[in-house]
């Protein structure tokens, strides 16, 4: 019998022919809609895997300009960590920054620094504003139980700033007085956040990233079709999560869809990202029930956006969709 002979192409074997253009590289834009509500400047979303996403790969992705989504094989309060790691890596303002009570021990504020891994955090007393502490005031301390207050900067020696004030005046502001934190206070003279040079700088080292309203790195996570979903949903709405994704094997299922429309129906804010299909008539089916965009393939994947007219084909190896 004669041997079936297959012809492979590899790499150096391929040519893309370069035509004429009228702009160049640094004019080009890749920025692209993920959602009905959420652009991305690089059209790059990685897998909602244990293998693949946690907060690490979320952060790296959304500062080059895409987006990652964190698993869910871990427990809510380990995927609620993963989410919350990703929105205060990087802020323009740090919303509910962590504080502390004056009344408590260098040594406590000292164990908390080094958990959290940040140099200083505002003191507040039932919820009023009495100063700030930072790693400077206390690197040198040596009376280890004396209380936070003995150290801290008080409040009418403080720099602050109301809300809205701009990046730059902030900036200004810090190099003027020689500090790395600024207080953010509302109109009532309330804490409503934390300005730092930390990530003042992470902002301008990366100019595409993917943010929300806030300045907070936007990150998605992950929902099964378990009881548990809607207090695992509801957690992760409480740290500031921006997509849900309740794919599965097969998408073209009941408890897929009637996920769907239940997360639809209690977060209407929240965009959801359903899946995964591979005909026309499932992605139908989890557009009706509520889904922002529909994930089309099992094995290569890719995302499908819905207009009014749109239109999909498939083959054994890949899929895509276009409109």
């Amino acid at each position: 019998m004669d041997k079936v002979k297959l012809k492979a192409l590899t790499f150096d074997d391929v040519l893309l022919l370069p035509r004429y253009s009228d702009f160049i590289p640094s004019e080009a834009s890749t920025e692209t809609k993920l959602t009905k509500n959420i652009s991305i400047k690089m059209p790059l979303i990685s897998a909602a895997m244990d293998t693949v996403t946690e907060s690490r790969m979320a952060i790296a992705l959304a500062e080059a300009g895409g987006i990652g989504i964190i698993h869910k094989n871990n427990s809510t309060d380990e995927q609620v960590a993963q989410v919350r790691a990703v929105k205060k890596h990087e802020s323009g303002v740090v919303r509910d920054p962590t504080t502390i009570r004056s009344s408590r021990s260098i040594a406590e504020l000292k164990q908390l620094t080094d958990e959290l891994n940040i140099s200083g955090m505002p003191v507040v007393d039932d919820g009023i504003l009495k100063g700030i502490v930072t790693s400077r005031d206390f690197r040198y301390a040596d009376d280890m139980a004396a209380p936070v207050s003995s150290i801290m900067t008080p409040l009418e020696k403080l720099v602050t700033v109301t809300e809205g004030t701009s990046q730059e005046e902030v900036k200004k502001l810090m190099y003027e007085n020689r500090i790395e934190k600024i207080l953010v206070l509302d109109d009532e003279k309330s804490l409503t956040g934390l300005v730092t040079m930390k990530d003042i700088e992470k902002s301008a080292e990366h100019p595409n990233a993917t943010k929300d309203s806030s300045g907070r790195l936007l990150v998605g996570a992950a929902l099964g079709t378990g009881s548990d979903t809607l207090e695992r949903a509801r957690a992760l709405k409480e740290v500031g999560v921006d997509l849900f994704a309740i794919d599965s094997a097969h998408g073209h299922s009941k408890n897929v869809i009637d996920t769907i429309k239940k997360i639809k129906q209690e977060y209407k804010n929240i965009d959801v990202i359903g899946g995964n299909v591979a005909t026309p008539e499932g992605a139908l089916a989890l557009k009706e029930a509520g889904a922002d965009a529909v994930k089309v393939g099992i094995g290569s994947r890719f995302y499908l956006y819905y207009k009014n007219n749109c239109r999909y084909w498939s083959s054994a190896n890949y899929s895509h969709s276009y409109y």
